[in-house]
């Protein structure tokens, strides 16, 4: 049977509507596509919507007008009144994707229950007359008709449902639509599946996704340089940077300014799904301040042409515009990340465990250094949970992200207290990292809910502790309503965490992007005025002894002058640093702790959270900021730097105070290090070291990235908001639904 462009078919209207439909596509190819691309071709991908929100989107067919997807979508329909929108685009990264035309499907001309081949003929609004090409479907209506009806999902069903739900997570909470884990929302958790058929399908769709749907490698990029860019200001200079996109992954570079031949030295890593490989997209670009960038060119990278396990040095020639950009690319084997039920778990297998400690023993320190450990998080259930529907209940599904790992449980309808029992495995690259989990609340009508999260620092976790963590807001400064119960084991190399630690820190390239508040800039120059009056007060402290306002305190300073001075020698220096974290060590461990909890900055993040919904609410009516966008990119960066150097006083201070323990214990390793150095080689050797060193390593290692080792550690220390942020707060046992229950009973 098949339906033409007209939408004519001899096929029957249903005449009951049973409540709800499933419907399965098979998107098959395009056929004689419009050229949008300046090389007369196009980079083409489909987006499927009913009722106006998006329920698929395929990927990306580039440099082809005759695409073939052969991609499968498992959509539930509420009923057949809308029809299913079909838009195709072409894939511009970095500009507007160009529309290349749409189409409608009449849901009510398909016979239930019977495959049908749709032709559909894209057409443009605006000019009716072009010939944009053809679309061809395969789809299947089918009845839902009672909650009792058993389903039973084919592989083919399980991944479409798959897309559709990661789509709708990834669009609807605002952020790129990262491949993620997760279970047919659809199938898995919809009334018409039995409770006793869960576990075995929640098992069966485990194995799929690990087999189709976890990473199978890593991308290593390391962009070196340019060569004789393009000049896009009228100094014939460029303030160039790089835009890096690998399917639904992101990455941004530094801005170079004033220069035809930047050096970046900049690594990050992206994830790869497809076991043939994939395109990265790479487009240059010239900062302007107050307007559009420029765009300089752009240029790909096939990944399936590359060898594994090897490092690929590129050069490539940027299209539609002029000069180079020199890579390094690096493909290898995925690490150990993995979902599961709470019936399969890693550590309690007892030959898995001591495999997994055998990995990270003291004796195998120099085999794979960015492997540093082996985290697993058990997600068992939450505890009255906020009420997001209008009914009184929520649909809640937990996110657990750490850096630019990020996975996904299924969802659990109707229910405050739900119970997920999913096992979660990452490497460790980083022993500093945060633990993230998020719950938010499913909604097929708009966006997805925030209901509450928590922020836990892996050196902080205590391994096989169930512990009732309470649920955060967005800030992380104050509690939300409920509890999470989150059971997590790590094990790391504390050699290998040490050495990572003063190497750059992995950037989070997925983060939300600053914007501009009042409270936030006015928080980050309090801290930062804080910062500058230590150092104020200290010079006032300094400059009093010379006064002689005190005359004991001046007698005092003027004997210690004298006694440094005659007997200083260099290795004082760090002698001293470790005298001071050595006091303020025995004054924790005393009880006499001097560490304050920051009330000031908790109170500011408060103030700041209800500016932020303030602001989100009087967008529309108080937009002036946004249309003045010069004034503030320059704000952005003002507050940027107040946070940065308040960031970095409150770093050091936090380094000498204990607030990370093996930190300070790193710190106090390095300066015996540097006193006994410091003491015992006399300063010329030192320097002659350090200078042969600095010379020689571009020849040693030319497309080495700089890196200064004391910043790197520095930026594992948490700042105070940080701090505040990080902190777990105690559950009330009267939040307890258990415990009410309990209580209506009595």
């Amino acid at each position: 049977q098949k339906i033409n462009t007209a939408g004519t078919s001899n096929a029957e209207v249903p005449l009951a509507d049973p409540g709800m439909y499933q419907l399965d596509i098979t998107l098959r190819r395009g056929q004689s596509l419009a050229a949008r691309d300046r090389g007369g071709t196009s980079d083409p991908y489909v987006k499927f919507k009913i009722g106006g929100k998006e329920v698929f989107r395929s990927k990306i067919i580039h440099k082809n007008l005759n695409p073939v997807w052969e991609e499968k979508a498992c959509i539930l329909v509420d009923h057949l009144r809308e029809p299913l929108y079909i838009k195709v685009f072409d894939y511009d990264f970095g500009l507007q994707d160009d529309f290349m035309g749409s189409a409608f499907l009449d849901l009510t001309q398909l016979e239930l229950n019977r495959p049908t081949d749709v032709t559909l003929t894209l057409k443009d609004p605006h000019y009716p007359d072009h010939d944009l090409g053809i679309i061809l479907l395969s789809v299947i209506l089918t009845p839902k008709e009672g909650e009792s009806r058993d389903v039973e999902l084919s592989e083919n069903e399980v991944v479409g449902s798959y897309f559709s739900v990661k789509s709708l997570f990834w669009r609807t909470c605002g952020r790129p639509a990262l491949p993620v884990l997760g279970f047919c929302k659809a199938e898995l958790q919809s009334p018409y599946c039995k409770n006793a058929q869960f576990q075995t399908q929640s098992l069966r769709l485990s194995d799929l996704h690990r087999k189709s749907h976890l990473w199978r490698g890593i991308v290593s990029i390391t962009l070196i340089e340019g060569r004789d860019l393009k000049a896009m200001d009228s100094n014939g200079l460029s303030d160039p940077y790089v835009k890096f996109r690998l399917g639904h992954q992101k990455y941004k570079s530094k801005i170079m300014p004033k220069t035809l031949n930047p050096q970046w030295r900049e690594q990050f890593d992206f994830h790869l799904y497809e076991e043939r490989g994939g395109i990265i997209d790479i487009t240059a670009w010239d900062k302007d301040a107050g307007k559009r960038d420029d765009f300089i060119g752009r240029c790909q990278v096939d990944l399936s042409a590359l060898s594994r396990e090897q490092t690929h040095k590129l050069e490539l020639q940027l299209e539609e515009g002029e000069g180079h950009l020199v890579l390094l690319v690096t493909l290898t084997a995925s690490a150990t990340v993995s979902i599961s039920d709470l019936s399969i778990n890693s550590l309690e297998d007892q030959k898995e465990r001591e495999e997994i400690l055998k990995r990270y023993s003291p004796l195998r320190i120099f085999h794979n250094l960015k492997d540093v450990g082996f985290l697993q998080v058990k997600v068992i259930r939450a505890e009255g949970l906020m009420a997001a529907d209008v009914t009184g209940k929520s649909d809640p599904f937990c996110v657990v992200e750490l850096n630019n790992d990020r996975l996904l449980t299924h969802t659990v309808y109707k229910n405050l207290n739900p119970e997920w029992n999913k096992v979660f495995t990452f490497n460790i690259k980083d022993i500093h990292s945060v633990l993230e989990v998020t719950v938010y609340d499913e909604d097929r009508d708009r966006s997805a809910d925030f209901l509450g999260k928590v922020a836990i620092p892996l050196l902080s976790i205590q391994n096989g502790e169930q512990k009732a963590y309470v649920l955060k807001n967005k800030q992380l400064t104050g509690p939300t309503k409920g509890v999470i119960y989150l059971e997590i084991d790590v094990i790391f190399n504390a050699v290998k965490a040490s050495l990572r630690t003063l190497i750059p820190k992995e950037q989070k390239y997925i983060e939300e992007e600053n914007r501009l508040s009042k409270q936030l800039l006015l928080r980050n120059f309090i801290r930062m005025k804080r910062c500058v009056m230590v150092l104020v007060n200290a010079a006032y402290y300094v400059n009093s002894c010379f006064d002689w306002d005190s005359p004991p305190r001046s007698l005092a300073a003027f004997v210690l002058f004298l006694f440094v001075v005659w007997n200083f020698e260099l290795y004082m220096i760090p002698l001293v640093l470790l005298l001071l974290l050595t006091w303020n060590y025995f004054l924790i461990i005393s009880g006499k702790d001097n560490r304050q909890r920051d009330t000031v900055v908790e109170d500011m993040l408060e103030d700041e959270e209800e500016e932020d919904d303030k602001d989100d609410k009087d967008s529309e009516k108080k937009g002036f900021i946004n249309k003045i966008y010069a004034i503030q990119e320059v704000c952005v960066s003002v507050q940027n730097i107040l946070d940065e150097v308040a960031s970095f006083g409150e770093r050091i201070k936090n380094t000498f105070n204990w607030t990370v323990p093996f930190l300070s214990w790193l710190a106090i390793i390095a300066l015996c290090v540097f006193t006994v150095i410091l003491y015992c080689i006399p300063l010329r050797y030192i320097v002659l070291v350090w200078g042969i060193n600095k010379f020689t390593k571009k020849l040693r290692s030319p497309y080495a990235i700089d890196n200064n080792e004391l910043l790197d550690f520095l930026s594992r220390v948490p700042s105070d908001v940080q701090v505040v942020q990080y902190q777990e707060l105690k559950p009330d046992p009267s939040h307890s639904p258990y415990k009410r229950k309990k209580n209506n009973l009595g």
